[in-house]
């Protein structure tokens, strides 16, 4: 792989590794533990973006050249420039072996086959513009099928980017972007002028954020890969724009504001990933120049469009997914209709659920009995029926994301939000504080409370990573939320069937006594460590993905109210949950206790197994008629219930036992208090 693929990936381990060292520095265990887990679960969230984006990326720019360049190298079916024609033969051998070497999906063969015509038509010297829209082509329906990140978060700060350029390009390319800065003098090949119309009109901001990130080998072009992305999009824009006379900008948004529906096809995606070449085809009916001008001026008047840029993408691979399936390839259908739901969907999700929880869970249903029916083998008319009712909840979403957030709406989503997702967590957090009170071991609390911190300290550096460095997938999203339920429920299994047992007087303070003291060793409490980090850092995730999506949409002050507001409310449940609980007898706290800790993992792994099948990784079975229910992890399918039945079951076995060892057992009764002071005195 080549340095620019995998430079991204270097850079954010370097990163990790020395956030790590940084917080090992401080020198205890907790704070060892804290760095370890920051670098898991850094890495854990970077490398699946990573790892899947870099060789689409490397092709994609190696193709991009091929369109520009090959001008220089081929006129009238003769080589006028040896050096150059070389170059391009090596880049379309280099670009059609890394296709070669893409991840199996139904249309790598397709690529294969057009990067190995492409390389042909080079070699054959044919015309530039049959070169270019050749490479053109194969580029978008590379990133059809191996999608990449192609637009920044929010709207970029021209403003900002301005002022990089002065800082780091003016030099070389003049501050007027002509090529003939001051240091531009004697550089071989010189410095490129971003004012020359043929180059510009085969140049996307894309195009220009991959040289910004990645530099050029062999020129004095370096990387700026260690600028936050924001920044490296705010440099790309306004190098975008020197092509183009400031009086272009004032007839671009004249074109703008006259036409809604150039408004509504248009979004920050297209115009990051289109040409200005490209767009004057599609957009013919307009001068494209002026409209080119003020949109790279103006990035945040596509801002709003964004929600439907991505749910427009999620239509189009539903209607690729049905003609796949019309054609009998169920494989490629499920594969499409699940990238429909990762990559056209789930951007917006956060935002939708913010804003109608209510739809969000119906569209993610819809979306999910769809992938169910092709995997059923349903009729064509069956599968065309569900794509049709999906369409439909698409357009209420638009309407609703199209609204502005006021400060109200913004308040009431914070809140919604950590609120809901917050409580699951604090549930049991809450139970273990409780139950180490019970047992008078306030000497291990510090663990469980480093555990919650830590987690809420590596969430702000996830928030971190996905701002400045990485695109958090859909994929891994789902991932660690699934992977994430599924070994809490396990644990709270065990944890749920230990506290059942302990449910009489007389069986706690026997465990008191014998055992307590040395069941709570270092090994245990450092667990408990562990098990409080991955039931938070859970919630924490799903929470920042949610505020990440409102932010930027929202008024920020209510926001912040909105989140202070939840974190009063459950403050004020958590106290209230530990001064009951100390006032329960021990019997009725560890019977209490026990059934929670069922539920929630009846819960929990209901909710891990949809994230798997929401990944792609588990299969979906529907079953007709099941109602839905998210809070309590219930999802119509035949995967999520049965792993819910096997837990019950599980659960049922566990309490059994402990129910006939506890009857045929002999024992006298014993005040619970007195029970707690002795197992005390006795460590």
């Amino acid at each position: 792989m080549t340095r620019g693929s995998i430079f991204m990936f270097q850079r954010t381990t370097r990163i990790a590794l020395a956030t790590r060292d940084w917080m090992r520095a401080a020198g205890s265990g907790m704070s060892r533990c804290l760095a370890s887990c920051f670098l898991v679960f850094f890495l854990a969230v970077a490398s699946p973006a990573c790892a899947e984006t870099a060789p689409a990326q490397t092709i994609w720019r190696l193709l991009d050249y091929i369109a520009v360049d090959y001008p220089e190298a081929v006129a009238n079916g003769e080589i006028v420039n040896q050096a150059e024609f070389d170059e391009m033969r090596e880049f379309s051998s280099t670009a059609h072996r890394l296709v070669k070497e893409l991840p199996e999906t139904s249309s790598k063969g397709m690529l294969e086959r057009r990067s190995a015509e492409l390389e042909d038509l080079i070699a054959s010297k044919s015309p530039p513009p049959a070169i270019a829209k050749a490479a053109r082509s194969l580029a978008a329906d590379l990133l059809t099928a191996y999608p990449v990140p192609l637009a920044p978060t929010v709207a970029p700060d021209l403003k900002r980017g301005k002022a990089l350029y002065a800082q780091l390009c003016a030099g070389c390319h003049g501050s007027a972007g002509d090529g003939k800065g001051p240091q531009s003098e004697g550089l071989d090949p010189p410095p490129i002028a971003f004012t020359e119309q043929a180059r510009a009109r085969e140049r996307s901001v894309f195009a220009l954020y991959q040289v910004i990130e990645q530099g050029l080998d062999g020129t004095s072009m370096a990387s700026f890969s260690d600028l936050p992305a924001q920044e490296r999009w705010a440099l790309a824009f306004y190098v975008g724009t020197l092509a183009y006379p400031d009086e272009a900008t004032a007839r671009g948004k004249a074109l703008w504001e006259a036409d809604a529906g150039l408004r509504k096809r248009l979004g920050l995606e297209k115009l990051v990933g289109i040409t200005p070449a490209a767009f004057a085809e599609e957009f013919a009916s307009v001068n494209s120049p002026d409209l080119v001008a003020f949109l790279r001026r103006h990035p945040e008047v596509l801002d709003a469009g964004r929600a439907s840029g991505s749910l427009t993408l999620a239509r189009t691979k539903l209607d690729e997914a049905l003609a796949a399936y019309g054609r009998g390839d169920k494989k490629a259908a499920t594969q499409i209709a699940l990238s429909a739901y990762l990559d056209g969907f789930e951007p917006v999700e956060a935002l939708l659920s913010a804003r109608d929880h209510a739809l969000m869970v119906r569209i993610e249903g819809a979306m999910a009995e769809l992938r169910g029916s092709i995997a059923a083998g349903e009729q064509v008319d069956a599968i065309r029926e569900r794509v049709n009712t999906v369409d439909g909840l698409f357009e209420q979403a638009e309407k609703v994301l199209a609204d502005q957030a006021s400060a109200t709406s913004s308040f009431i989503a914070a809140f919604t939000i950590l609120a809901r997702e917050g409580l699951e967590a604090l549930l049991i957090v809450v139970a273990m504080i409780a139950f180490l009170n019970k047992a008078g071991r306030r000497d291990v609390l510090g663990y469980v409370h480093g555990g919650w911190i830590a987690a809420l300290g590596v969430g702000a550096g996830t928030w971190a990573a996905a701002t400045w460095l990485i695109t958090i997938s859909g994929a891994s999203r789902e991932l660690t939320e699934g992977f994430g339920g599924i070994f809490a429920a396990a644990v709270l299994i065990w944890v749920g069937i230990w506290m059942h047992g302990k449910s009489s007087a007389d069986a706690w303070q026997l465990y008191i006594r014998e055992k307590l003291g040395r069941a709570l060793d270092r090994r245990s409490a450092w667990f408990l460590f562990l098990l409080t980090f991955v039931v938070v850092y859970r919630e924490v995730f799903e929470t920042i993905l949610f505020y990440a999506a409102i932010w930027s949409r929202g008024d920020a002050g209510a926001v912040v109210a909105g989140a202070l507001t939840a974190t009063v409310v459950l403050a004020i449940v958590a106290i209230a949950m530990l001064r009951f609980s100390s006032y329960l007898p021990v019997g009725k706290f560890f019977a209490y206790s026990s059934f929670l800790m069922a539920i929630l993992a009846v819960v929990l792994v209901g909710k891990g197994a949809a994230a798997l099948q929401e990944a792609g990784y588990l299969p979906v079975t529907l079953w007709r008629g099941l109602f839905r229910n998210e809070m309590l992890g219930i999802y119509p399918t035949r995967e999520t219930l049965l792993a819910q039945l096997a837990v019950i079951a599980l659960l049922a076995i566990g309490f059994g036992r402990n129910r006939l060892a506890s009857v045929g057992s002999p024992h006298g009764h014993t005040g619970g208090g007195s029970g707690i002071e002795h197992g005390r005195q006795d460590e």
